[in-house]
């Protein structure tokens, strides 16, 4: 989910192409990624990829073309996974499955009374990311010789250490949650650029990446990040996902910049009917101390033709003759990448 509105306080982003970020590496958030290749890419009724034996391959087609399209313009993917979710996620786990399980139900009904675009829709919904498609996941990139990290906590979070640290540019995800972890840059977009359908509408659109930088959206706002992490506790967040009813983003925007602190606030009328399912400095805590590890290799290597081969094409029915001409781009692309790399590290 993210933070609930939280996007209409973000002035200051950029539209970027992805030229732009050629020779820079970027942490994306695994999960955020496959989930939108889950809901992409389908039939025309909603059913996913599948291959003979009935498992889902949509997020498997995702990863693949996606990935090779970023190493075509110079970028250097690196897919971070969630591991286990803090204890207080455990209110949002449950409303997701409950709203998953109502999609579904609406799903069968319009496929029942056969509107298709409405089965799509909730279809997409639905989307589940199972333990078996995040391991095959993880094996095709292996494959590919794309680096994947293993969260021991939030993928987000992990993304945005990377990038403090300076292992990576950016972080990339949907969500803004990225910022709230302390990431210097964020991009959205990157996994879904491109010509784009907007939801329930027969309007396509074209899709680019979008950069923000934390300093300049801090300085635009004129807050610390601690209060951007405040502000987000009041609209919502994933541990806290009602936020404080009545309160959206002008006004909790305004109540930080009046009190300086979500403390000094909480002992107000403002909040008085305000019920928290999670102590709301313990949320702000995990914001900016969370778990994270150093414990991983980003080596970019080009891919084991024969093994994406096998795992693809007859384990999952792939097309050998698409996958080998995407495995062929990627080797190019990262060819490419090394010499640029070495060229930048001679002068």
């Amino acid at each position: 989910m993210g933070v609930k509105n939280f996007g209409e306080l973000i002035t200051k982003r950029s539209t970027i192409d992805l030229e732009q970020l050629r020779g820079k590496a970027i942490a994306l958030d695994a999960y955020n990624a496959l989930y939108q290749f889950l809901a992409s890419i389908r039939q025309p009724n909603g059913t996913p990829l599948m291959d003979s034996k009935g498992r889902i391959t949509s997020h498997l087609s995702g990863l693949l073309y996606r990935t090779v399209n970023l190493l075509e313009h110079g970028i250097k993917p690196v897919y971070v996974f969630d591991g286990k979710p803090p204890e207080m996620k455990a209110i949002e786990i449950l409303k997701r499955k409950t709203m998953k399980e109502e999609a579904l139900k609406k799903y069968e009904e319009a496929i029942a009374r056969g509107d298709l675009a409405a089965a799509k829709k909730y279809a997409q919904q639905a989307s589940k990311l199972t333990d078996e498609m995040v391991k095959d996941a993880k094996e095709l990139l292996t494959y590919m010789g794309i680096p994947w990290v293993q969260a021991p906590s939030e993928g987000e979070a992990q993304a945005a250490y990377m990038a403090r640290k300076g292992d990576v540019w950016a972080a990339a995800s949907q969500d803004y949650d990225a910022l709230l972890y302390g990431a210097p840059r964020l991009v959205r977009n990157l996994t879904i650029t491109g010509r784009r359908k907007l939801p329930g509408k027969d309007v396509y659109i074209e899709v680019k990446p979008e950069l923000i930088a934390l300093d300049d959206v801090l300085k635009d706002l004129k807050l610390t990040r601690e209060q951007l992490i405040d502000i987000a506790i009041l609209l919502g967040t994933d541990y806290n996902p009602d936020g404080v009813p009545g309160i959206g983003p002008k006004t909790a925007l305004r109540l930080i910049r009046q009190f300086g602190s979500l403390e000094k606030l909480l002992n107000t009328p403002y909040l008085k009917n305000a019920k928290f399912p999670v102590e709301p400095l313990k949320i702000r805590e995990w914001f900016l101390n969370p778990s994270v590890t150093d414990r991983y290799v980003l080596e970019w290597r080009e891919p084991d033709k024969q093994a994406v081969i096998r795992f693809l094409c007859y384990e999952h029915d792939f097309s050998r003759d698409r996958v080998e001409r995407a495995l062929d781009r990627a080797i190019k692309a990262l060819r490419e990448i090394k010499t640029q790399s070495s060229l930048e590290a001679w002068f």
